[in-house]
């Protein structure tokens, strides 16, 4: 079990991957500090979901990751509800395509902001005030080491968010560890219901493990960076069935 009334702070906590993390840790006893930006409604369904759980053992925080006041204010606001962080997850991410020809200056702002920008200047006004071993995970993608095709700008920030790991721990050792996780295939992109189940077939082919990964594989790998890893940082361990080998 965590320590009784650790925090554990997820941004873009509300669905899919940040949400399902949200719940493995609350069962292993901490309590969420669980952030949105625009998925106000499913933050706040999650939040009594855990709370009808354990009373007062989680709230919703809103911010623009990429506007640094609201990043600060938000910090302020987990710090008044709980006076100690014991464990931040960057989670948030923006995932579209963004073509070399056609991306423009607000597509690179966005996939930035929430990608690498965000993580850098909240892992900043959390730092001080996470507890002695404290930990610092971020959600990065196999898609930082070998870029996907019209996908130019999100693999910029990716790449980024992944150096971002290993500065940081050096940075921030010895009192706190920082890693990340790159997932594979584990959830189809919105767009995916243009794909026919014979190019899903395709794609899972190229899978050595033949199958595509689940939202629990992330949470439980960053269980273990949080709880049992006191030996590992500045890495990023790979999450995917094998398809970077």
């Amino acid at each position: 079990m965590g320590k009784p009334n650790q925090v554990v702070v997820i941004t873009g906590a509300a669905q899919r991957i940040g949400a399902e993390i949200s719940r493995t840790f609350h069962k292993q006893g901490y309590d969420i500090a669980i952030h949105y930006n625009t998925s106000e409604y499913d933050a706040k369904k999650l939040a009594q979901e855990l709370n009808n759980a354990r009373t007062n053992s989680a709230a919703v925080f809103r911010a623009e990751l990429g506007d640094t006041l609201e990043i600060r204010s938000m910090v302020a606001s987990i710090l008044a509800w709980r006076e100690k962080i014991g464990v931040l997850i960057n989670n948030a991410s923006s995932f579209y395509p963004s073509s070399f020809e056609g991306s423009t200056e607000q597509d690179w702002d966005i996939l930035v902001n929430s990608n690498l920008k965000g993580a850098y200047f909240l892992c900043q006004s959390i730092a001080p005030r996470l507890e002695k071993n404290g930990s610092i995970i971020s959600i990065n993608d196999i898609y930082s080491l070998k870029p996907l095709q019209g996908y130019s700008i999100y693999c910029i920030a990716k790449a980024g968010n992944r150096m971002l790991t290993k500065a940081l721990a050096k940075e921030l050792a010895p009192n706190i560890r920082v890693n990340g996780i790159a997932p594979g295939l584990i959830i189809w992109p919105t767009n995916s219901k243009q794909m026919t189940n014979r190019i899903k077939q395709q794609i899972i082919k190229t899978i050595p493990l033949q199958r595509k990964g689940s939202i629990k594989d992330i949470a439980l790998t960053a269980l273990f960076l949080a709880m049992s890893s006191t030996y590992i940082t500045g890495q990023t361990i790979t999450v995917d069935g094998g398809s970077s080998i």
